[in-house]
Order: C-alpha cells, then structure tokens, then sequence
C-alpha cells in the first residue's frame, strides 16, 4: 500500500533531503520517525533533493507497507509527536501503486528571499543584501528564462545529469509589502543548484554588472563557468510540487 505525505520542513539543520552517511538529513529523520511509529523499516521516497541548508514550504514524498493504515490522521499526529519541531507532517494519503512523489510530479515551483535591511527575526532565512537593485531589469532579464530549454549554464558542476533540458513556466520578481523581493520560478523540472545560480546572476544584472542581452548571452552559452556564484541557501523554499489530478491533488495551503 502506497501512501503520501504532504510536509514542510526548515532546511536549516539539515544537510539537505537526501539521506547523507554520518550528516543529518530531512529524509532520514523521517524515515527514523516512520519506522519507530509502525514498527517496520520504511523507507521514504521525495519529489526530489534540495541542497544543505535550503526548506520546503510545501513538499511531498511517499512510502510503502504491507497493510493499509488504518487511521492516517492518528499516525500524521504521532509522527509529529516523535519529530523534531523543524519537521512537519500535514496529510497522509493512500494513493495508487503507481503513483510517484518524484517522477509523477509535473511542476515543481521555488520562491526565494532577499531583503535590504539587516533583520535579526529573518537570520537564516532570507539573503539579507544591502546593495540596491534594479526590479524591473531583472524582470527583463528572468523573462529569457522563459525562453530558454537548456541549461547547462547553471548546472552544478559533475552532476552527471541526462539532459540539462527544462521548461520554466514562471520567472518574476515581486516586492512585497515589507519590502522583502520574492523571486518566483516554476518548471518541470531543476537541476541541482539551478535556481540559487539563477539568482545569484539576476541579482549580478540587478546591481548593474551584466546588461539584459549580456544575461541572455550567458544562458544561451551553456557554460556553466559564465553563471555568477549561487545565492545563499537559507533564501530558497521549495512552495509546490503538481500532479496530474488522477495522481494527487494538493490539499494543504499555506
């Protein structure tokens, strides 16, 4: 019987989602949880990695046992009861067999967080950036990533990767109204470290280093050494992963 799991998660302790020998790891902690609460080694599968240090507003992974749970709710409370407070499991749902929290998914969406003031309530979880920057230019420059399907430039370096191939959907820049910038991105798919080194070059044309055309010279060159150095992990979440509707529909929102 397959189940899955809707869940957020603080990345700040943890060396990403995936399981890490000796390092402590969002899906192991899990993993830990589910196995002591049903009795039975459980292994846990999620819709994909995110890096050391980077959460998850919303996030989904599922499992495996032989018999159906009986009562999902009471387990979603006791699994929170075991859990450190950085973790927390909001729905369980049996799905079917063939339903995959990771190759099933049709979209994945990131938000991340700068803000220009020094915010001691924010340490850890936005780029705190002093330096002024230019919302519109990098609006201009996000909307080549629309247009764009390879991309090498920012792939992480020896990923071993079969195709650097993705469709973005969404690339914009907002202000919100505290003044923090929230950047937005949906595709099908990421590659590791893409949208922290996609950051880290829009905000480059933001401060002035690059031109609009120069960003879009560097996409288009599939050369991973042309991108700018990766913004900060602790500004980047992971806020939606989509199914198709006879997979999985989404049931929490926040």
């Amino acid at each position: 019987m397959r189940y899955f799991i809707e869940l957020q998660y603080d990345g700040g302790a943890y060396f990403g989602w995936q399981r890490q020998n000796g390092q402590p790891s969002v899906q192991q902690t899990i993993e830990q949880a589910l196995t002591t609460l049903l009795r039975t080694p459980i292994e846990i599968t999620g819709a994909g990695r995110t890096d050391t240090g980077v959460s998850a507003h919303y996030y989904v992974a599922h499992f495996e046992v032989e018999s159906p749970i009986e009562e999902p709710d009471q387990v979603v409370y006791k699994l929170n009861r075991i859990l450190p407070r950085d973790i927390a499991i909001h729905t369980m749902t049996a799905v079917a067999d063939e339903a995959h929290a990771r190759f099933s998914a049709v979209e994945r969406e990131y938000h991340y967080y700068i803000e220009h003031r020094k915010n001691p309530f924010t340490v850890g979880r936005t780029w705190q950036y002093a330096v002024a920057l230019d919302v519109e230019k990098m609006n201009r420059a996000a909307e080549v990533l629309l247009e764009a399907e390879d991309f090498t430039t920012f792939a992480k370096l020896n990923s071993n990767n079969k195709t650097n191939i993705c469709h973005v959907q969404v690339a914009r820049w907002e202000v919100e109204a505290d003044g923090k910038l929230c950047f937005t991105i949906r595709a099908d798919r990421f590659l590791r470290n893409m949208v922290r080194a996609i950051v880290g070059t829009l905000v480059d044309v933001g401060r002035g280093r690059y031109t609009v055309e120069e960003f879009r010279e560097i996409v288009l060159s599939r050369d991973l050494s042309r991108s700018s150095g990766g913004a900060p992990a602790e500004g980047l979440y992971l806020s939606d992963v989509r199914y198709p509707a006879e997979i999985f529909e989404r049931t929490t929102f926040y």
